[in-house]
């Protein structure tokens, strides 16, 4: 009777190990832009309550820190508001790593103030001299005569490269310039501040911050898809390759009208008609 027993205990074990196997999750990890991030959350969130048996987790840390993750293999999926570089390219290829681009939304930098600021437009050139130190006091600008506060995303932030793309044309940002690490942290930080100004996707605006035009146009959703905005830019996802398994089966979900009201519904611009 007891090795009848340790005989039905073991095939029990065993058939146990196997539904493991048979039923374990498929893990997909995120890593990157904390731009990107707000989209990838929501969709994550709507993709696991459709497919409980498949694991996600997403991170921030920067456009930088997402293709670098990518180029390590510390990553399936890396976030990122600026394309891969071309030296970041050669870097991955040099690794066996084939960094396949996915433009997944699209969005509009904005320039943020205090919601006191009297200010509602800046040229470019302004917002260029405002960041290189050279514009310190608001009335410069037709505002109050206030010190202005300049607040940056960090050097491994691609809004940052996207905002050296449009505005500082390579110029340098003033050491005086406060960088910090996250979207989330500017916005916190104009909406306490009211000599501030800072620049962040068109997702994290809310009623804390008041959004600036930029050369008279102001950033939407319409202004970002016809580039008439002229702080346009497209949001990406790479891959080590061609995605397989969940990696694909997510981004199609992403892609599809389904994912993309996802992408409205956190504030940034579809790729496709909701209509």
């Amino acid at each position: 009777m007891l090795k009848m027993f340790k005989r039905v205990l073991c095939v029990a074990t065993v058939f146990a190990l196997m539904s493991t196997v048979s039923f374990a999750s498929e893990s997909v990890v995120f890593k990157g832009s904390t731009t990107v991030l707000p989209i990838i959350q929501e969709a994550v969130e709507a993709y696991m309550k459709a497919n409980p048996n498949v694991q996600m987790s997403v991170s921030g840390g920067g456009s930088g820190e997402g293709i670098k993750a990518i180029i390590d293999k510390t990553t399936d999926i890396a976030m990122s508001s600026r394309a891969i570089k071309k030296e970041e390219s050669e870097l991955a290829k040099s690794k066996g790593v084939n960094a396949v681009e996915h433009v997944v939304a699209f969005d509009a930098i904005i320039p943020i103030v205090h919601p006191r600021n009297k200010v509602a437009n800046l040229t470019i050139d302004q917002l260029s001299q405002i960041y290189q130190g050279n514009i310190t006091n608001w009335k410069e600008v037709g505002g109050d005569d206030l010190k202005i506060v300049a607040i940056s995303r960090d050097s491994s932030s691609g809004t940052f490269e996207s905002w050296d793309h449009f505005v500082m044309k390579k110029s340098k940002v003033t050491p005086r310039a406060q960088m910090l690490a996250s979207s989330g942290a500017v916005t916190t930080a104009v909406g306490k501040n009211r000599y501030a100004i800072a620049y962040v996707g068109i997702g994290y605006l809310n009623k804390n911050v008041k959004a600036l035009s930029v050369n008279g146009v102001k950033g939407t959703a319409e202004t970002a898809l016809s580039k008439e905005y002229p702080l346009a830019r497209e949001l990406y996802v790479y891959t080590n390759g061609e995605p397989t398994g969940e990696a694909a089966k997510f981004l199609a979900f992403l892609k599809s009208k389904e994912g993309q009201k996802i992408v409205g519904k956190v504030g940034y611009v579809p790729m496709i008609s909701l209509k």
